[in-house]
């Protein structure tokens, strides 16, 4: 790590604490790690960046609706999703100092081994083999165990129930999905997205807003029809296949390749790269999103995960990072491809349908096999006592699930009674059916909100003779535009100055534009606090303005000046910045 990038990373740290971007929680009290609090700029530059997460992910997207759903999530909710039982990470504790570490952060950072996805006992023995202790106080370390990552709380006072403050927010569109399908007027595919906080109870954070205990995830549930998917992409691929991206598979990285292969959107698909191809559509439209942050292309790579790395309900997984100077490579999104795991899981612990009709173009023709039990055949296996138990029981079973018993094994036991072939009426018979019911599958891309930030500010902080410039997408900017008075010698021009300056200032804000406004030391030092937190274009009123109804607007990146009339502010500001910028 070299001092430039620990510089970096400080600088950072100190323009967000003394310009409002982020700082500590709770320091009065000492701080909590991993939480943090927003000032005003960094409340704003969040908000653009998801504004224009919703722009490239539902906005644009006929087939994206959104949705918000409860922080506190019963129970059964981790139970059905296997959260309870998966969601975890290895941690080991001093024996001495009582300090608690994550078992894999402490042996890539001692022994540079990436251990991810490492059974406990494999972990615990590579630390004895090393002859780790406690980088606090030297002590012995326990034998490393999985640790519980959802924080616990109850629903309802005193013995209230066991809830979960969900990490994620893909529960809560798996949940939903019926109704939503039904109010998408029954059409797949149908993405369903979220913003908003989640809690993860981490259990050493570190690296500032890279890992924190709670934070905001922006994401998207995306159900598609799994025989139509090549089809189904073909519609909106145009708008994107041609997208690079720089990806790493897992054959390369189990070949220890580690530069990463360029690749087109068509051409992951093409080459079966991705497992489906709305895998590869969606890491298309996350790659572009990235590059609207100002994060350059070559600095953005798209790494699979191996087997042991993926997530319990992943049958592919694609993480996507950002370099940074002081972490390296970040990741600042996950792509999942989560096929039917959650509903069925839902289906199955809820008791309700999560399944949904696909009707045929044209009817077709299939021969299924009725059956219907024999009641004087299994009377004289189960006994005249039992008929009726047995008789009620098999009511209660699905014919089609009959007969494949049947089928396979020969015989089908109820009450253990084994009912061979001869106790049912089986028929052959031709019908006409127009659909079936299938599972949708699930493609997950999901973004951290807040690491985002960080890698933004990153690639747009610039010194310019010593001094800070934020060089902000100006759609990402806090404020759009700073308005300035010029401080002027004689008091009756100094008023007629601050009082154009605040109807510009009122005009803009009126017409939809973020503005700032500050009439407080000279016009360089207002300069230079508005580059700082990346405003892109400052009015200036002066003693010409009063004579001719024109200011000078400065370039943040250029410090160049010119001059217009007022009337004309409003067109400028749209043709650099955008309309589709304006809240």
């Amino acid at each position: 790590m070299s001092n430039q990038s620990q510089d970096l990373y400080e600088k950072i740290s100190d323009l967000s604490r003394r310009r409002g971007i982020f700082w500590t929680s709770f320091e009065i009290y000492g701080g909590v790690a991993g939480f943090y609090d927003f000032g005003p700029v960094g409340v704003l530059i969040k908000r653009n960046i998801a504004n224009q997460w919703l722009k490239h992910f539902v906005y644009t997207k006929e087939n994206v609706v959104e949705v918000e759903t409860p922080i506190i999530n019963p129970r059964i909710v981790f139970k059905a999703s296997g959260h309870e039982d998966h969601f975890t990470d290895p941690v080991v504790e001093c024996l001495k100092c009582k300090r608690v570490y994550r078992a894999d952060h402490l042996i890539k950072d001692l022994l540079k081994i990436n251990v991810e996805g490492w059974h406990p006992e494999n972990i615990t023995n590579l630390i004895k083999d090393n002859n780790l202790k406690c980088p606090e106080c030297g002590g012995e370390l326990s034998a490393v165990f999985n640790a519980l990552l959802l924080f616990t709380t109850q629903i309802g006072p005193y013995r209230g129930e066991t809830a979960y403050l969900k990490p994620e927010h893909a529960q809560g569109m798996f949940i939903n999905f019926p109704q939503l399908f039904k109010i998408s007027r029954s059409k797949l595919p149908l993405g369903i997205a979220q913003i908003g906080r989640v809690s993860r109870n981490e259990i050493s954070p570190r690296q500032g807003l890279l890992r924190l205990r709670e934070f905001n995830i922006m994401e998207v549930e995306f159900f598609f029809d799994p025989e139509e998917a090549d089809e189904e992409v073909k519609e909106v691929l145009e708008e994107i296949k041609d997208e690079k991206l720089r990806v790493i598979t897992a054959d390369m990285r189990l070949n220890n390749i580690e530069e990463p292969a360029e690749f087109t959107v068509n051409e992951l698909i093409n080459e079966k790269i991705v497992k489906t191809p709305w895998l590869a559509y969606w890491m298309g439209v996350g790659n572009r999103f990235l590059r609207s942050l100002g994060i350059p292309w070559d600095k953005i790579r798209f790494v699979e995960k191996l087997p042991h790395e993926k997530a319990h309900y992943s049958a592919q997984t694609f993480d996507q990072e950002v370099y940074t100077q002081r972490f390296e490579w970040v990741e600042v999104a996950g792509y999942a491809y989560r096929t039917t795991y959650d509903i069925e899981r839902h289906a199955e612990y809820s008791g309700k349908d999560f399944m949904v009709f696909k009707r045929y173009e044209e009817p077709q023709v299939i021969v299924v096999e009725k059956v219907t039990p024999t009641p004087t055949t299994i009377e004289k296996i189960v006994g005249k006592e039992n008929l009726g138990r047995v008789m009620r029981i098999l009511s209660q079973i699905k014919p089609d699930d009959i007969a494949k018993e049947l089928n396979t094994k020969g015989f089908i036991e109820v009450e253990g009674f084994k009912l061979p072939s001869e106790c049912f009426q089986i028929k052959k018979e031709e019908v006409k059916v127009h659909g079936k019911k299938i599972y949708p599958h699930v493609v997950e891309p999901s973004f951290g909100l807040e690491r985002l930030l960080y890698v933004v500010l990153e690639y747009s902080y610039h010194e310019r003779e010593d001094k800070v410039v934020l060089r902000l997408p100006p759609y990402l900017a806090p404020y759009h535009v700073a308005v300035f008075p010029l401080l002027a010698g004689r008091k009756i021009e100094h008023i007629k100055m601050v009082s154009i300056a605040r109807k510009i200032y009122k005009d803009l804000v009126n017409q939809g534009f973020r503005v700032l406004y500050d009439e407080e030391g000279s016009i360089g030092r207002r300069y230079a606090r508005a580059d700082e937190i990346g405003v892109p274009y400052a009015v200036t009123v002066d003693h010409q303005t009063i004579e001719d109804d024109t200011v000078t607007i400065r370039d943040r990146d250029t410090t160049e000046q010119i001059r217009i009339e007022i009337s004309k502010i409003t067109k400028f500001l749209l043709e650099k910045i955008g309309i589709g910028t304006l809240v």
